[in-house]
Parts: structure tokens; sequence; C-alpha cells
């Protein structure tokens, strides 16, 4: 029997002290194996947020373990935190985050130079497998939302992480872009090499999931896997 992928153990993170403390995550532990694709579904202030912020090392747990891959991550220095987002942790967001200045092939390569050689030529290749091949020299303002979010994909997967973090990757696209992106998060994760989180408040997206974790005031309320889940192009929302 293999070790899962990775393991919370009663994470907790409190914002703040005394009676104005804010406790975002309370207690949350779980362990998820190599290839799940997972969804994270609550409401505004649930925690989904500060869970996925935990587990890319965006800020230091209250208390509790985070195992990922064997090593622990929870409470390690910042250089080793750096490393591990550098080497394991692929980020896609809501809101694209891409350098203006730059390029979509730019944009991948910037991520792509930190991990190994040809830099370009990995960001190119990536922009290929979302369907952009004929987008490289493209400014993000000469795309299309959608477009823009196929870019920060191919920047998130460019360097092949074992773990990819998506928070709301579809919250500002339109049904059919949307589908399309989860279709292709869904295909970055085929053949169990990658582990996907993906946070968001829209239920429907959690029909295409292996396993729905549902959060609500910081804790765990559900943790279940899907027997059928539903492929991207037919959800419906």
């Amino acid at each position: 029997m293999t070790s899962p992928f990775l393991v919370a153990q009663d994470l907790t993170k409190v914002y703040g002290e005394g009676d104005t403390a804010i406790r975002a995550l309370d207690g949350v532990s779980f362990s998820i194996d190599a290839g799940e694709f997972i969804v994270l579904l609550g409401p505004s202030g649930s925690g989904k947020t500060t869970l996925l912020n935990q587990l890319g090392a965006l800020e230091p747990a209250t208390s509790g373990s985070l195992m990922v891959n064997g090593v622990e991550i929870a409470g390690t220095s910042g250089s080793e935190q750096t490393e591990y987002r550098r080497s394991t942790v692929g980020f896609v967001f809501q809101f694209y985050n891409l350098v203006p200045t730059l390029t979509a092939a730019e944009n991948v390569a910037v991520i792509a130079q930190i991990t190994g050689p040809s830099a370009e030529q990995r960001a190119i290749q990536r922009l290929s497998q979302v369907g952009l091949e004929g987008h490289a020299d493209h400014f993000p303002s000469q795309l299309s939302g959608g477009q823009q979010q196929r870019v920060a994909i191919a920047r998130g997967i460019v360097k092949d992480p074992p773990l990819l973090l998506c928070d709301e990757p579809t919250g500002a696209l339109d049904l059919e872009t949307g589908r399309a992106i989860l279709e292709l998060l869904r295909t970055a994760t085929a053949g169990g090499a990658r582990t996907a989180f993906l946070v968001t408040h829209n239920s429907t997206i959690a029909d295409m999931a292996d396993r729905v974790i549902r959060l609500r005031d910081g804790r765990i309320v559900s943790d279940e896997r899907n027997p059928a889940p539903v492929a991207a192009h037919d959800l419906q929302w």
C-alpha cells in the first residue's frame, strides 16, 4: 500500500488576537492520494482560499501539520517553503496575474526559467498544449479572458508540478469558456502524475471532481468521493 501524497492534520489558521481573532481554519484534517482531482467547495468566508494558501505555503499555519510527499511543510523555514513552491506547486488564479508587459510566451518562460533549461522551448510547448501556439507573441491585452486563463494554466504546469492549486479559475469567465478551462485542468491531471485542488463556490463544478471537500466556518463539513465524475463539457450553471 502506498502512502498518501498529501496529509493535513489539524491545520489551523487564526488571524489577529484576543477578542478580534478570526479562526479562518479550525482543525482541518484529510489525506489525498496522488493524481486526485479535488474540489474545495463552500460559501464565501468558509476557509477555501485560506486552505489553498496553506497547501501552497503562501502563508504560515498557526498550528497543525501538512505533509506533502512525506515532507513536513507547515512550520518550515522561509527558504524551505520557497523551494517547495518552486519544485512542487503550480498556481492558477482567478484573475490570471499575467505580467502586462510580457508576451504570452514570456509570461510562461519566466516560471520555466526557475526550474530548468530550455525555458523558451518549454513555454511554447505548454502554450501549444493549451491551444495557444499561434498566440505566443501576443501581450495579455491582445488576448481574451479565456485565452489569458489558458496562458495562466500553461504557466502553472510548465515546471511539471506534482501539485496544482487553482483558485476560482472560471470565476471571471462565461459558461462556454469556463467549461473549456475546466477541461484543460482535468487533462492536466490525467494519468495520475499530478494532483489538483480547485477552489470554487459553484456547486455544479463539484460534479467533475474525483472528490469534493466542503467547508464551512473553517471546518470540513463533508468529504465525499464522486462515484461518476461528469465531463467538464457537460456541466451547466
